[in-house]
C-alpha cells in the first residue's frame, strides 16, 4: 500500500519482515544518483488500517504508521532507522545482523522513548550518529515534569511492575530452563502471547494489549534472554491454538499469557 504524504510517502508491506527493508536498501542505493533530495526513513511494525480522511480520500491510521514516523523524526538525511520491534526480527535472519547498529533510545512526543537502531553498511544508509542523539548526550538543565492525566500514570505504574516482573521471569529462567527446555530451541527464549480482556467494557482492550506491549519490551532489556517480536506474538491473538503448538511455531520454550480486568479504579493482572 503506498501513499503520499506531502513530502515524503507512506509504504505498508504485508508480505515479510524483510520486505521494508529490502525496499528501503533499494531507494538508499538510488538516491546515490541522485543526492539532491535529503531523505530520511523510518521502519516500524505494528497495527495498520485502512481509513478515509474528510475528502473521502484513501489514508492510513494507527500505532504502526505513528511510530514509524517517530522512528523516521529521529533520524538526519541518509538515515534508515527502525525500531527494536523490526530489529528483532531481522537479527533472525543472519544476512542482517551486520548491517544493524544499536543507537538507544530516542525521546518522541510526550516524554516517551524509543529504542532505535541504524540500518548501514559501507553502501546504503548514514553511519553517522543522528545530531538528535549527539544533543541528548549534552548537558541539560533540570525542568520538573507536567502533572501527567490518570491514564498515563496507570500505564507508567503498570510499566513500573514488568520491570519488576521481568528481573523474576529472569530467575525463574536460571533455575528451570536446563530441564524444561526442548533442545531444539533456545533455552532462554519467550513470547509473551497477546493478554485477555476481561473487563466489561470491551474498549478497554487497549489496555491489555499495552500491557502485553509493555512486557516485551521490558523483557527485551535482559541480556542473554531471546524475546519473540509483537508481530509474532500477536499473530496468535484470539486464535484458541494449543500451547505446544504456540511454541513449537514461535520456536520458544517459554510462553506467556494472561488476561487483564480493570474494574472502576482497580485493576487486576494474571499471568
Amino acid at each position: 500500500l503506498r501513499l503520499p504524504t506531502g513530502d515524503g510517502g507512506a509504504l505498508v508491506f504485508r508480505t515479510s519482515p524483510e520486505a521494508p527493508a529490502l525496499c528501503a536498501l533499494e531507494i538508499s542505493k538510488a538516491l546515490k544518483s541522485h543526492p539532491e533530495p535529503r531523505v530520511r526513513m523510518g521502519i516500524h511494525s505494528g497495527p495498520v488500517n485502512k481509513v478515509s480522511d474528510l475528502n473521502e480520500q484513501a489514508n492510513i491510521a494507527g500505532a504502526g504508521i505513528n511510530i514509524a514516523q517517530r522512528v523516521m523524526d529521529c533520524g538526519d538525511a541518509g538515515h534508515i532507522l527502525l525500531s527494536k520491534r523490526v530489529a528483532d526480527d531481522l537479527e533472525q535472519y543472519p544476512q542482517w545482523r551486520s548491517l544493524l547498529h544499536e543507537l538507544g533510545e530516542c525521546e518522541i512526543k510526550h516524554g516517551q522513548k524509543i529504542s532505535v537502531i541504524n540500518l548501514h553498511d559501507n553502501q546504503v544508509g548514514n553511519p553517522q550518529r543522528p545530531e538528535k542523539f549527539k544533543r541528548a548526550q549534552e548537558p541539560e538543565t533540570a525542568i520538573a515534569p507536567a502533572s501527567r492525566p490518570p491514564r498515563k500514570k496507570l500505564l507508567t505504574a503498570v510499566a513500573m511492575l514488568f520491570a519488576i516482573g521481568a528481573a523474576i521471569v529472569l530467575l525463574y529462567f536460571a533455575r528451570h530452563s536446563s530441564s524444561t527446555s526442548p533442545s531444539e530451541f533456545p533455552a532462554k527464549s519467550i513470547a509473551v502471547l497477546p493478554f485477555v480482556n476481561m473487563s466489561a467494557d470491551k474498549t478497554d482492550e487497549y489496555l491489555s494489549d499495552g500491557v502485553s506491549e509493555e512486557l516485551i519490551t521490558a523483557l527485551s532489556k535482559i541480556t542473554g534472554l531471546q524475546v519473540k517480536a509483537r508481530t509474532s506474538s500477536f499473530a496468535f491473538k484470539g486464535k484458541n491454538e494449543d500451547i505446544q503448538k504456540i511454541g513449537e511455531l514461535l520456536r520458544v520454550s517459554h510462553l506467556l499469557e494472561g488476561s487483564v480486568a480493570k474494574a472502576g479504579n482497580k485493576l487486576r493482572i494474571t499471568a
